[in-house]
């Protein structure tokens, strides 16, 4: 019985050795074929071995193309099971070309969830293992400062907290960039500064499907946020919900990252209209 990533492994192959004038470059042909491989490949069938055997490729060719697509950050192995999954370079090739529609739709949604939730609502896209917000709407007379263009410590805020949750968890050392036996950088009195306790803080997040900030980055800053996820679960932008502590208080979390857990999946179905100027 053929396997699924055998199945779109075969198709990605067929005609890899023709050798007709519009026959394309062998090895980039190869490429793709490994990389729609791993795309579907979950667990034992996500190993070199057992993709090589789904793409028809020797064991030293297909070695050397990963490892090749490893370095460009397009696949990420995992060094305990020996798996490949996509990386974030993928990712972020695909969201350069997707930023401009994303922020067209966070400009229809974003002024909706904030009037609903009477705070700023705020959209972040990862890029480069970084989150910058691209786009934020007000609500009424509510007064915030402007994030658009801001980068954010991932530790440090429910818009980071949510990318490191729903990242492979090899991967937050790097996305963190914190070496073995460091600490992470405190900003308030409430930053998480172990990685131990910010891991125990990401399975919580998981489970119930946002993450919250007491002021952790700011002190002044208090929020949720909400993944916006693709067909795979990955996450290609992360949308947010904040106001000053005062206001946006502990009891405030669970009806808001509701709203924001809604507001994510609209932008991740949203199917409408995207014309117009930004």
């Amino acid at each position: 019985m053929v396997s699924n990533t055998q199945h779109v492994a075969q198709k990605a192959t067929k005609g890899l050795t023709t050798t007709s004038p519009t026959a394309g470059i062998q090895s980039i042909e190869r490429a793709a074929a490994l990389l729609r491989a791993v795309a579907v490949a979950t667990g034992p069938s996500a190993t070199a071995t057992a993709l090589a055997e789904a793409v028809g490729l020797n064991r030293t060719t297909t070695w050397r193309i990963l490892t090749t697509l490893e370095q460009q950050r397009l696949i990420f192995r995992d060094a305990r099971t020996g798996s490949y999954s996509l990386g974030f370079g993928l990712i972020e090739l695909s969201g350069q070309a997707a930023d401009e529609a994303f922020v067209r739709i966070a400009r229809v949604v974003l002024p909706k969830l904030a009037a609903e939730s009477g705070e700023t609502a705020a959209l972040a896209l990862p890029r480069r293992g970084v989150l910058t917000y691209v786009a934020e709407a007000t609500a009424g007379a509510v007064v915030a400062a402007a994030w658009r263009g801001r980068q954010v410590p991932l530790h440090a805020t429910s818009t980071g907290k949510v990318l490191l949750a729903w990242s492979e968890p090899a991967e937050l050392r790097m996305l963190l960039g914190l070496p073995r036996g460091g600490r992470l950088p405190r900003y308030t009195s409430t930053t998480i500064t172990s990685l131990t306790a910010l891991e125990k803080e990401l399975e919580r997040i998981r489970r119930q499907g946002y993450a919250e900030c007491r002021g952790e980055f700011e002190s002044t800053a208090w929020g949720v946020s909400a993944p916006v996820l693709d067909g795979a679960g990955r996450p290609v932008a992360v949308l947010s919900l904040w106001g000053p502590g005062d206001r946006l208080t502990a009891d405030r979390f669970e009806p808001l990252g509701a709203i924001a857990i809604r507001g994510a999946t609209a932008i991740a179905a949203y199917d409408g209209p995207i014309d117009g100027p930004v």
